[in-house]
């Protein structure tokens, strides 16, 4: 009788997609002989090779190949399975916990009203926050230290469901005590007399602004790249520089006068979000949090909307 279980078929897809048992055992979170041990296993109950052995890498072998698709199948049946389970399991007494990690400009916005339709949805649902840059949140999701990362996405991996977020655009933004020039739509080279506030050196907003500044300039402008939103935001208060923020975070500074907006020809590109999760192993709780937080980012955008 053959018998085998779904973490071998899990794990030999992994291995087939990586090309290495390492990397499968730290997806996996488990180690390189646990790993060797399933596959060992599978074969041994199919009665066949599945893989050639090299150095550092493995290979498909011709009866691999051919029990590719039928594991991706059953892999697909047993996390639908997984997922009507956990619908069954919400009317339990159990309570699990969701690790959430945001970047800052969510904090700024919609997460209040996400939290509290979570509650309102999951009662039996915990929330251990973490907030902290893109790159960082990244590594945590890859590492299945997280469940759900809502970040500057899309994260370009296999295993990872990225759900598309409502953009966040950008503005340059001052202290009205800075004095710039007298005209309705400044140039660049206006900006660049004063020291620009910027997002930190390993985000794609900060990347945009060097390659913008670099291509322009021969002399590269002075640029304060800020670790925190709120550290950005009490500099350009204090006008220490010009800053690029997003435009619904600063709302409530330009409309009591404390920041302006100031018009220029040019400004970095608009901030796009995705609530993004590991798929592989299925995490059905992770996939009905990021489906929620989209509907809640969606009616805030539109509330944001009717105000302007």
């Amino acid at each position: 009788m053959i018998s085998f279980n779904i973490k071998q078929i899990e794990t030999f897809l992994l291995v087939a997609t990586f090309g290495r048992f390492r990397k499968a055992a730290e997806r996996l979170n488990t180690t390189q002989p646990a790993v060797s041990t399933r596959i060992a296993g599978l074969e041994k109950a199919l009665g066949a090779k599945l893989f050639e052995r090299h150095s550092s890498t493995v290979k498909l072998t011709a009866e691999g190949q051919r029990l590719l698709p039928s594991a991706q199948r059953v892999l697909h049946v047993a996390e639908r399975l997984q997922l009507m389970a956990s619908s069954l399991a919400e009317t339990s007494e159990t309570t699990r916990v969701l690790r959430l990690g945001v970047a800052e400009t969510i904090v700024h916005t919609w997460l209040p009203d996400f939290l509290k339709e979570l509650q309102a949805s999951h009662p039996l649902v915990d929330t251990d926050l973490v907030v902290d840059a893109t790159t960082t949140l990244r590594s945590e999701l890859m590492s299945n230290r997280l469940d759900l990362a809502v970040l500057m996405g899309p994260v370009l991996e296999y295993s990872i469901e990225n759900v598309e977020m409502p953009s966040f655009p950008l503005v340059w933004v001052c202290s009205p005590r800075l004095e710039l020039p007298d005209r309705s739509k400044l140039t660049l080279n206006d900006l660049m007399r004063f020291p620009i506030i910027s997002y930190p050196r390993t985000t794609r907003p900060y990347s945009e602004l060097y390659r913008k500044l670099t291509s322009e300039f021969e002399e590269m402008p002075r640029i304060f790249p800020a670790s925190s939103l709120a550290a950005s935001i009490t500099m350009t208060l204090n006008g220490i520089g010009i800053a690029s923020l997003p435009k619904e975070v600063i709302r409530d500074y330009t409309a009591s006068g404390k920041l302006r907006i100031v018009e220029c020809e040019w400004h970095p590109s608009d901030l796009q979000f995705t609530a993004s999760y590991s798929a592989e192993p299925s995490n059905p709780l992770a996939a009905q949090a990021a489906k929620l937080a989209a509907t809640v980012a969606l009616a805030y955008a539109a509330r944001a909307d009717k105000t302007e």
